[in-house]
This record gives C-alpha cells, sequence and structure tokens, in this order.
C-alpha cells in the first residue's frame, strides 16, 4: 500500500504525540488508530500496523526507565513472562469469540477509575502497604490483563497503572515505569500475532515505529521530570478519551 509524502508525514508526527501519551498513561492507540484509517488503511491492518508502533514506544520508555533504575528487570522478568503469554493467548482467543461484551463493561471502569483518580489527590503519592503479594500479581493480575490487551486492548496501560498502584501499593511514578515494560511484552505478543496473520503494513509500520520511539523517550522524561501531576491529568484524560470512544464512536 502506497501513500503520499504528506499523509506519511502525517502519520510520523501522530506516532510522535502517541509514543509520549503512550508513555504518560497509555492510550496512544486513540490517536495512531484513527489517524491510520483516515489515511485509508483496512481497520485489521490499522490495529495490526498499531502494535508495531506501540512496540517502539513502549521500548523506548522502558529503556530510558531501565537506565534511570526505575525498572529493574530482575524484579519484573516473570511479569513480562505471563503477561507475554496472556496477550498472546488472548490474540488467539480473539480469532474465536468476540469481544463486544468488553465494550459494554470496560468503559464503565475506566470512567469509575478516573473518578477515583479525581477526587483522591493523594492517591499514588507514595508506596504504600501491598493488599497481594507479587506471585498472585504476577500469576493472576499480570496474566489477565495481558490477555485482555491480547483479546480486546483499549486502556490496557491504565490497567496496568491502577492494579500497580491499588494492589501492590506502588507510587504513581514507580506504577508508570513498571507498566512500560509490561505494556511492550503485551504489545510484542500481539505483534508477533499479527505477523504470523500478515496483516501489517511494513512501511507505515515501520515510520509509526520510529516516530513511537521517539515519543516514548519524550514522554519518559517528562513523567519523571514532571511527575505523578502530570501523570494523573494524563491518564484521567485518557480514561474518559478511552471511555467516551467505546460508548459512543465505536
Amino acid at each position: 500500500m502506497e501513500l503520499a509524502s504528506e499523509l506519511l508525514l502525517f502519520l510520523f508526527f501522530a506516532a510522535i504525540i502517541a509514543g509520549c501519551i503512550d508513555a504518560l498513561a497509555g492510550g496512544g492507540g486513540l490517536i495512531t488508530i484513527p489517524v491510520m484509517l483516515m489515511c485509508g488503511l483496512p481497520p485489521v491492518s490499522a490495529i495490526a500496523t498499531n502494535k508495531l508502533g506501540g512496540v517502539g514506544g513502549t521500548l523506548s520508555a522502558s529503556l530510558h526507565f531501565i537506565k534511570t533504575g526505575d525498572i529493574k528487570l530482575g524484579e519484573v522478568k516473570w511479569m513480562m513472562l505471563t503477561t507475554f503469554l496472556g496477550s498472546f493467548l488472548g490474540g488467539m482467543i480473539l480469532t474465536l469469540i468476540s469481544g463486544d461484551f468488553l465494550s459494554l463493561i470496560v468503559p464503565f471502569l475506566l470512567i469509575g477509575f478516573s473518578l477515583y483518580f479525581l477526587f483522591s489527590p493523594n492517591i499514588g503519592d507514595v508506596d504504600q502497604e501491598k493488599k497481594i503479594s507479587p506471585y498472585v500479581y504476577t500469576l493472576v493480575v499480570a496474566t489477565s490483563i495481558g490477555f485482555y490487551d491480547g483479546f480486546f486492548g483499549p486502556g490496557t496501560g491504565s490497567f496496568f497503572a491502577i492494579s500497580l498502584v491499588f494492589l501492590l501499593g506502588f507510587n504513581l511514578v514507580k506504577a508508570t515505569a513498571q507498566t512500560k515494560i509490561l505494556n511492550f511484552s503485551s504489545n510484542l505478543a500481539a505483534l508477533l500475532y499479527f505477523i504470523y496473520d500478515g496483516h501489517i503494513i511494513w512501511d507505515v509500520g515501520l515510520l509509526m515505529f520510529i516516530g513511537q520511539v521517539i515519543g516514548g523517550k519524550i514522554g519518559a522524561k517528562l513523567v519523571l521530570s514532571k511527575g505523578k501531576q502530570l501523570i494523573k491529568f494524563v491518564m484521567i484524560a485518557v480514561t474518559i478519551g478511552v471511555s467516551t470512544k467505546m460508548l459512543f464512536i465505536s
């Protein structure tokens, strides 16, 4: 599929913005998928190609957080594995059954989370006591969110960040950093499945990959320099945006 140079430039800058938003709170697909559809990509190809860009953005942000010490691979390696396996399984199940029921439930969950963050100004300021063990989180929660990302997807970054804050007691900056490496793992699993399925448009996808690498780096720096207030603002905006799209636009 060939696109005009001005459309490719438009896609590139959209990918930079999406990568930045993804690093802060997730939800970059709210920008990239509609833009690719507007440029004429078929829906399935837009979703598949978006995963290639998503891998670039989350990889870029993750590497930055690893460099700054906010992600320690030894602490998250098993979460990454269960997230990967859950996402791959979710992608396989997607071909067998409909996810329509999730489109009815997820928007209200996300709205509830955003309202809780909005009216709980101190949530995520500092580390809190764990409500479940990291082992339970790894086996149950990370696998489930990974499955959700492979099967359905919208709001995955928010689900990871919120669950890390509420269940493992992470502060919001730490939770955001861990979310990137887990989201990278789930994106990678879905990407491998889409490569096997043959739906990726590679010239567009590689351009989006580069753009989201740049955006992911910018967003990761903003997380560390601007901290929890910026993350909360973007997370609330993104969750409301995802919910609105799912309820009224899909």
